[in-house]
């Protein structure tokens, strides 16, 4: 097996990543892409459609890792960026503030979270987008739903790890869950 490094500067081996992961909680950002009216009303909510490592697909929040020495809204930027294409548009605040943080534990049960591979902490966001989206990387869609539809029982049943969690708790803080 070979250990791949990337060469940015802030990225672990995979051997490093997993020692790590075993012995520290590691720091994420979740973001939910929006789309607002002109009154600021979320009026729909993008999700990914991803294929797990154990084949099994689900949708999914923008997620992923801060690096070493980067600004939580850079990493906010460049997640957005590799999940829904560069003409996104994603309007990120001056000042961002997440609507909740979001504690992943590889054990279940402890929270709403779950994530098998490491104890993460991850700052959520709620991120209006105005741009055209093209999922990227490993996203196979991105579909546009109401907020009823995406807090209704067909889509949380296919969000795995806490995710239909954080994202109804996303809808309840911009006035949207019922």
């Amino acid at each position: 097996m070979t250990e791949t490094t990337d060469t940015m500067p802030g990225w672990l081996s995979d051997g490093e990543l997993e020692a790590a992961r075993g012995r520290m909680p590691i720091l994420y950002i979740n973001a939910v892409p929006v789309r607002v009216d002109e009154s600021g009303t979320v009026t729909s909510v993008g999700l990914l459609l991803r294929v797990g490592p154990d084949g099994s697909i689900s949708r999914a929040l923008v997620a992923g890792r801060v690096l070493y020495h980067e600004r939580v809204r850079d990493a906010l930027l460049r997640h957005l960026e590799k999940d829904l294409g560069p003409v996104a548009l994603p309007r990120i605040p001056a000042s961002p503030q997440p609507f909740t943080v979001a504690e992943y534990f590889p054990t279940p049960g402890v929270t709403p979270f779950h994530d098998p591979r490491q104890h993460a902490v991850s700052l959520a966001y709620i991120v209006p987008v105005s741009g055209d989206c093209q999922p990227r990387q490993d996203a196979l869609d991105l579909v546009w739903f109401t907020p009823e539809e995406a807090a209704g029982p067909d889509v949380q049943q296919e969000m795995t790890g806490g995710q239909g969690a954080l994202l109804r708790q996303a809808l309840a803080h911009v006035g949207r869950l019922e």
